[in-house]
């Protein structure tokens, strides 16, 4: 095999591979004098099959498959003899002339291919030492614990039916029909409805109608529907329920008490509080964690300034730019409408697949040098998380890892990222720093892990660059009219 390159610009390459025809006869022989004791041909006794034969009716097939062979193997073999990785599968193309092809089929000439790759760029690794950051820390206080539980327990929160006139914070049970110019819509009726007053679940100025109502009242509640409301029929539209009150009730205390935690499945208040006030901590300890990530990865891409494989940024902008198109779609905006153009997004989104792409090289070669791996148990607990995620889909899930080359790589990736992190941070000089929790939470002017308005903002570059794999916060969507309750805006 002879293997002679023909471009090296850059971070590109084009190799010309060419396998002489006897080399590839010789493996076909091999191959056929092997297949002799397999196959079976009328006329023929088992094993007494004469090579000629075997390979005049089928050397063509066995030599199809030998090229292919080469071509699926052969590449990387050939990357690993001169010390080189590729950045994406390398393009393999042959000739497409019939005449040609079938030529080397026959194994009447040279069999040859070319290569065309791009390099992954050998990344000199830098002391970390110099990396300085600052590790906010909340201390999570005794009222904001309770808080917490007083929100959590208002699912469990019983009521008792008053004979007075309903008011903030009392749950009505009622009947509704809902009516846009006179007539009913679908999804604006209910029986039995509860609604407590103040939970701001029904579409604005519903809840206030309530306020005075009492059992057995009849009542007639005008709103008007959101103009951003989903359901487009009834967007902005003024709409008429006709109510008919069945019950009114009023809460009852809430106290957090062992009652309250048995009500809550637990056995005793103070394990109650264990367990809200880990969740809390865990969710401050969440936003601790990227900050400080940001702030690593910040110092990291200014200490390595390298081309990146253009390949690998092409792929890495389709996902963003895909994702962008999505979230404007489905807010009905346009670029015109987050005071941008197409051209400038594409140029900021271009510029955040490039570092995107950097910083995951550079994240590469830290911890391959530092030995970091992900085991077996890892994986199986983030394939876990991944069917929890879609329920009823589980056999789905399962079939597009084990059959789809490369998707185990989607939930290796992410794992093998913070282990990284976790490897530098153990180097790195961190700085706790004890902040209340509207400092940590607080989005600042001159801080990438801002989370702007503006669909392709610099700034919203900037955060998705530095946390991949954290969602983007966006305004909560409200459903189409529920078929039970078209009032009611989604609480979720």
């Amino acid at each position: 095999m002879q293997v002679t390159e023909t471009l090296s610009e850059g971070l590109k390459r084009e190799l010309k591979v060419v396998i002489p025809a006897k080399d590839m006869e010789a493996q076909l022989n091999v191959r056929l004098a092997d297949a002799k004791d397999k196959v079976r041909i009328n006329g023929f006794r088992p094993g007494k099959v004469p090579v000629s034969h075997l390979k005049k009716m089928h050397g063509k097939s066995i030599m199809a498959e030998l090229v292919n062979e080469i071509v699926r193997e052969r590449p990387s073999q050939i990357l690993s003899d001169r010390g080189e990785k590729s950045a994406t599968q390398p393009s393999v193309s042959m000739t497409e002339d019939e005449a040609e092809a079938d030529k080397i089929l026959n194994a009447e000439i040279d069999f040859e291919f070319t290569l065309a790759y791009e390099v992954i760029p050998a990344i000199e690794l830098k002391p970390t030492s110099g990396i300085k950051v600052t590790r906010e820390v909340v201390e999570v206080a005794e009222d904001e614990v309770n808080e917490q539980i007083l929100k959590i327990a208002e699912s469990a929160r019983s009521y008792e039916t008053k004979k007075g006139k309903a008011a903030e914070g009392d749950r009505v049970t009622m009947n509704y029909l809902g009516k846009v110019d006179g007539e009913a819509f679908d999804g604006g009726a209910a029986e039995d409805a509860e609604l407590v007053i103040g939970s701001n679940r029904f579409i604005p100025g519903f809840e206030d109608q309530l306020v005075g109502v009492k059992a057995g009242d009849e009542k007639v509640i005008t709103v008007t529907f959101p103009t951003e409301y989903p359901a487009a029929n009834l967007a902005g539209k003024e709409a008429t329920f006709d109510i008919t009150v069945k019950d009114v009730a009023a809460a009852a205390e809430l106290e957090i008490n062992d009652d309250l935690a048995s009500k809550l499945g637990l056995e005793s208040a103070d394990k109650l509080k264990e367990i809200v006030r880990g969740q809390i901590e865990g969710q401050y300890g969440n936003v601790t964690r990227q900050k400080v990530k940001r702030q690593i990865l910040d110092q990291l891409d200014e200490m390595y300034k390298f081309d990146a494989p253009q390949g690998l940024v092409d792929a890495e902008f389709e996902n963003i730019w895909r994702q962008i198109n999505t979230d404007l779609a489905q807010s009905g905006k346009t670029f015109a409408d987050e005071d941008t153009t197409e051209e400038e997004a594409r140029a900021e989104y271009t510029k955040l697949a490039e570092r995107r792409v950097r910083l995951g090289l550079v994240l590469s070669e830290i911890g391959e040098k530092a030995g970091v791996e992900v085991t077996e148990e890892e994986m199986q607990r983030a394939l876990y998380a991944q069917l929890q995620q879609f329920p009823g889909q589980q056999k789905e899930i399962l079939d597009f890892f084990r059959n789809t080359p490369g998707a185990s790589a989607s939930l290796r990736a992410p794992i093998f990222e913070e282990k990284v992190i976790d490897k530098l941070l153990s180097e790195v000089d961190v700085t706790d720093k004890t902040v209340s929790k509207e400092e940590l939470m607080a989005d600042d002017e001159d801080d990438a892990s801002e989370k702007p308005k503006k669909a392709a903002s610099k700034k919203k570059a900037a955060a998705k660059a530095d946390d991949a794999a954290e969602g983007e916060d966006a305004a909560p969507k409200k459903k189409a009219a529920p078929k039970k309750k078209a009032a009611e805006d989604s609480a979720e």
